[in-house]
């Protein structure tokens, strides 16, 4: 597959989920970026907005696996993973697969969990395998986790460690439509459910394909500066207490690449690596006095201001 097949083929995707998702281009684009680089996204919104939605259409557009975990306190990592089950007609355990062997994955209120569940995701979402009973064994490809969380509520739940949010490419929110999209979500919903009528544009194969395609996307060692310079800085901001890691800054690279070819270039330019940061390092940094999601995006982006970006011809 070149270049121009696989922009051609991500376009389908994209065009394929807006006959459902009304507005939120933005998102749509970071979703399918992050599937692309490989990644997970955190998706932190209001209940209602269409999250369900977004990861059952990705997982039905690429003729993939699509499974869903509602996470309560009561769960158990078995219930993520799957449990060997002893068979006695044939006087043997067998593994009862869990809802993890997905292709997308959505952890629904993944908040709501205790620590030693939500734990049950980080194998998985970094190596692609769980592990049951000392047996190893490998979840699809494509795989992607969309979990979700509630900004709103706090009773009842267990906020994510720095070590799992680490392990998300990307959090982000969908926010409330425009009125203007409001009703034309009401208008196409008022007779049937679309969701219903989505039907594959691409496989997984396919996908599995433009991921490889997406590392052989060239980036100038000045981008790769910069995006050092990025990650350097935030660890000696005065407004933040703990700075970007080094897989943070090996995530930004990463997603940057996916980026330029979800634009149809085989290069990285400035405005990919900028446009990307704020939703790839923002979750993964402590800060001293911001708090909420808003305010810790305006420290980032001030800090993305202070940095020189490369104007070399990137092409």
């Amino acid at each position: 597959m070149n270049l121009t097949e696989a922009k051609a083929k991500l376009d389908a995707l994209k065009n394929n989920i807006e006959k459902v998702i009304i507005g939120n281009e933005d998102t749509i684009d970071k979703i399918i970026t992050a599937l692309i680089a490989g990644g997970h996204v955190l998706l932190e919104d209001t209940p209602g907005t269409g999250k369900t939605t977004l990861a059952r259409v990705c997982a039905g557009s690429i003729n993939g696996k699509f499974s869903r975990i509602q996470f309560t306190p009561d769960l158990l990592p078995a219930d993520i993973t799957g449990l060997n089950v002893y068979n006695r007609k044939e006087d043997a355990f067998v593994f009862v697969e869990g809802p993890i062997m997905a292709n997308i994955l959505l952890a629904d209120e993944i908040n709501r969990a205790t620590p030693r569940t939500q734990s049950a995701l980080l194998e998985a979402m970094q190596e692609q395998q769980v592990t049951v009973d000392g047996v190893s064994r490998s979840i699809g490809n494509p795989f992607m986790v969309i979990a979700t969380q509630n900004p709103i509520e706090t009773a009842g739940t267990f906020p994510l460690p720095e070590a799992q949010l680490d392990r998300f490419t990307m959090q982000l929110s969908m926010g409330f439509p425009e009125p203007a999209e409001e009703a034309a979500m009401l208008n196409r919903f008022s007779s049937s459910d679309p969701t219903e009528e989505i039907a594959a544009v691409l496989s997984t194969d396919d996908i599995a394909t433009i991921k490889e395609l997406a590392k052989t996307v060239r980036i100038h060692q000045e981008l790769v500066k910069y995006i050092v310079d990025i990650v350097q800085s935030s660890r000696k901001d005065p407004a933040i207490l703990t700075g970007a890691s080094p897989r943070a800054a090996l995530c930004l690279q990463t997603v940057s690449k996916a980026r330029a070819l979800t634009m149809g270039r085989d290069y990285v330019l400035p405005e990919d690596i900028r446009d990307l940061a704020p939703d790839v390092l923002t979750h993964r940094m402590l800060f001293y006095s911001a708090t909420d999601r808003s305010g810790k995006l305006e420290v980032v982006n001030n800090l993305l201001s202070r940095i020189p970006v490369p104007s070399e011809d990137f092409s």
